[in-house]
């Protein structure tokens, strides 16, 4: 059986205030939102988009976080990073869900399968979910996700658009 997905911040804004959140179901039917990722998140108050969809999604669990090893804390990475990796670390078989690049890179180094938030948005167009991956990347730019325009046009020519 494979263990729940982990995910950080960047990913639950980006989606909740694009209208998305559903996207992040093609990562496991129930996700783990490790405490300092939800603290992070709560910052931004009460009527927050990202804050309302945390208490009220029944799908995203709010967890303790995992100690953090000294492999991780060596990446000096922020603390929502730090818990989701020692998280999948310690549940091995869960996927990490992050963008940040710095995260991303200490999650191939110790073996932890990564997705971020472009990566959902190619599963969903690969598995139908939605007819076209640019307009919803679009919708993901006008709401704080950054990529470049190369890095967009490779993952459209990936799943042929």
């Amino acid at each position: 059986m494979a263990e729940d997905p982990v995910v950080n911040s960047s990913p639950l804004i980006l989606l909740s205030r694009a209208g998305l959140i559903d996207l992040l179901q093609l990562a496991g039917s129930h996700i783990i939102v490790p405490t300092p990722v939800a603290e992070e998140i709560r910052i931004c108050g009460s009527s927050d988009p990202t804050v309302v969809v945390l208490d009220s999604t029944d799908w995203l669990t709010v967890e303790d976080p995992e100690p953090i090893p000294s492999l991780i804390a060596g990446w000096d990475l922020g603390p929502g990073e730090s818990s989701v990796l020692a998280w999948a670390l310690s549940h091995r078989g869960a996927d990490a869900i992050l963008d940040d690049l710095a995260g991303r890179r200490c999650a191939r180094a110790l073996g932890i399968p990564v997705r971020g938030t472009l990566g959902l948005v190619l599963i969903a167009k690969q598995r139908g979910v939605i007819p076209a991956a640019r307009p919803v990347l679009d919708q993901l730019r006008r709401h704080g996700m950054y990529l470049s325009d190369r890095v967009i046009n490779e993952a459209l020519a990936r799943v042929g658009e």
